[in-house]
């Protein structure tokens, strides 16, 4: 037993004697660090801060770097954030993991700030009979109206949930962030929108998809680079759960700009979906090769939609409104047009812009949408045309505003990606996204569970729905798209009180036609999760 003690105080004494000696060489290496870090800054020519305070000066830039981890967590308040406040990212986080996400207390937000959204409430609710679809399903929101039933397209549509995924590309976003959202479609019933990096297996799980591509016409170009019908057609017929194609003219955070993924990028996966050489830098051009004016877009998405036999549409920004009025014109004068056309806010998000771009160049989304929209509505072509709105709608109030305005569907991008784990640590252009959503790289991307992640969207996903049908109820309306545009007020500041929008914006929605959400429910062209 003595010698069983001895050996353990041996051991302590060896411990003691190893830590001793090793705290030892940390000092010695301290100090030759900051030895090294003081001559190298006295020998900086480049930065003034580093070479006339030197080390100390290094705190400055170490205290910058952590700066929006400092705001985020720590300064700011719950609604100061941009592009998302703390009290926005909670409700999509408590929303997707099936949380509480009421708040008690009342609100803490100033509701006699000016642009504050207010929802004009009925006396009396709409009471929803005992046989009403909503009854058995909280969260049925289709798209009131056809897409492509107007123009008689082979394979009309109507989406089965009025919120759906925005465009969102694969290379911009990780495989596993796009099965995850994917994945998380399927069981919600709702569109994902491909984005204009092609069609993946990643977005192949089973959800409606819309086909979306630009000036690349990544997945469907030929050897030359220029579009390809015979790959489209190809494309749609190998994929049955493409339900329609959008073209992309432009978007909200940077119209009129191009786009490159960098070589090291493209992996023979990429590759091959983008029809693309590996290793080399993919260019997304400034303008279409297929068509150069509005007559020649018009003769381009009514030849795609020949060929496929599905709904054709586009995807703008918004700024000078003259080409606006000249398609409206030509749809008057022809009696043909897209089927749908999706308005993305000056507000959207993207994976990398400039900053002049993402600040400036083109109109938010309540000015975008709603100057469009009075140009069909003078014309009598809102019946004619689904009309699409994005740019942070992922909120129920938001999505309201959207339908009051005349949106029949809204898309999320950024709140989808909060409900599968996003932090909003705006990484997304320098490939180190720590959730692995905006990144290439193994290792983070290996910490996004597609599986897990795509049952948070979902819930996302259904608890917006609900939210928006609530709503809808409590202004005595059976779905938003009865919504209307004295229905929502926008608060003007203590001078004028508040507006309603059909004031502040000079024009009234127009009706869209409705029954019963049981004729939602019966139509055979509905999609999502009432396929026939």
């Amino acid at each position: 037993m003595k010698e069983f003690f001895e050996a353990i105080w041996r051991f302590i004494e060896a411990a003691f004697a190893f830590e001793t000696e090793f705290f030892h060489l940390l000092a010695v290496l301290f100090v030759i660090w900051i030895v090294y870090m003081l001559i190298s800054d006295l020998l900086n020519k480049k930065n003034t801060i580093k070479h006339n305070f030197p080390v100390l000066g290094r705190l400055r830039y170490f205290l910058e770097s952590i700066g929006p981890e400092l705001r985020q967590y720590i300064v700011a308040n719950n609604r100061e954030e941009l592009p998302f406040n703390r009290s926005q990212r909670s409700w999509v986080y408590a929303s997707s993991k099936k949380e509480n996400n009421y708040e008690s207390f009342g609100t803490d937000k100033d509701i006699y700030a000016p642009g504050h959204v207010f929802i004009n409430p009925a006396l009396f609710p709409f009471k929803l009979p005992d046989n009403h679809p909503n009854k058995k399903d909280p969260y049925f929101a289709p798209c009131a109206k056809i897409v492509g039933g107007y123009n008689n397209r082979k394979r009309p549509w109507r989406p089965y949930s009025v919120v759906n995924i925005s465009a969102m590309s694969y290379g911009s976003l990780s495989k596993n962030a796009i099965q995850a959202l994917n994945q998380g479609a399927l069981a919600a019933g709702c569109y994902h929108n491909t984005g204009e990096g092609g069609l993946s297996p990643y977005h192949s799980n089973g959800a409606d998809v819309i086909f979306h591509f630009g000036t690349g016409y990544f997945g469907v170009r030929g050897e030359d680079g220029k579009f390809s019908i015979d790959k489209l057609k190809a494309l749609v017929e190998k994929n049955k759960f493409v339900r329609a194609i959008e073209v992309k003219l432009s978007q909200g955070a940077k119209p009129g700009k191009g786009g490159v993924l960098p070589g090291a990028k493209v992996t023979k996966e990429l590759a091959e979906i983008r029809s693309i050489p590996m290793g080399k830098d993919a260019l997304s051009p400034v303008t279409h090769s297929a068509f150069n004016n509005v007559k020649e877009l018009l003769d381009f998405l009514e030849n795609v939609a020949e060929n496929t036999g599905l709904p054709v549409g586009f995807k703008a920004a918004v700024g000078k409104l003259d080409m606006w009025e000249e398609l409206a014109d030509l749809m008057v004068e022809t009696g043909k047009g897209p089927d749908f056309i999706t308005i993305d806010g000056g507000e959207g998000g993207t994976g990398a812009a400039p900053h002049a771009f993402a600040d400036h160049v083109s109109l938010p989304l309540t000015f975008a949408f709603t100057s469009v929209y009075k140009i069909f509505a003078q014309r009598n072509l809102t019946h004619r045309v689904v009309f699409i709105a994005s740019g942070k709608l992922g909120f129920p109030a938001n999505a309201m505003m959207a339908f009051a305005m005349g949106a029949d569907l809204i898309n999320t991008a950024r709140e989808a990606m909060l409900s599968i784990g996003c932090i909003q640590a705006q990484q997304c252009h320098t490939n180190s996204c720590p959730t692995g959503i905006a990144t290439q790289n193994k290792w983070l991307m290996s910490g996004l569970d597609p599986t897990l992640k795509s049952v948070r969207f979902t819930n996302y996903n259904k608890t917006l729905r609900k939210e928006i049908l609530e709503i809808s109820h409590a202004c005595n309306y059976q779905h938003p798209c009865q919504i209307t545009m004295h229905d929502v007020e926008i608060g003007m500041g203590d001078s004028k009180a508040t507006q309603t929008m059909a004031d502040n914006y000079g024009y009234e929605k127009v009706v869209v036609p409705f029954n019963s959400v049981d004729e939602f429910l019966n139509c055979p062209h509905l999609g999502g999760l009432g396929k026939k």
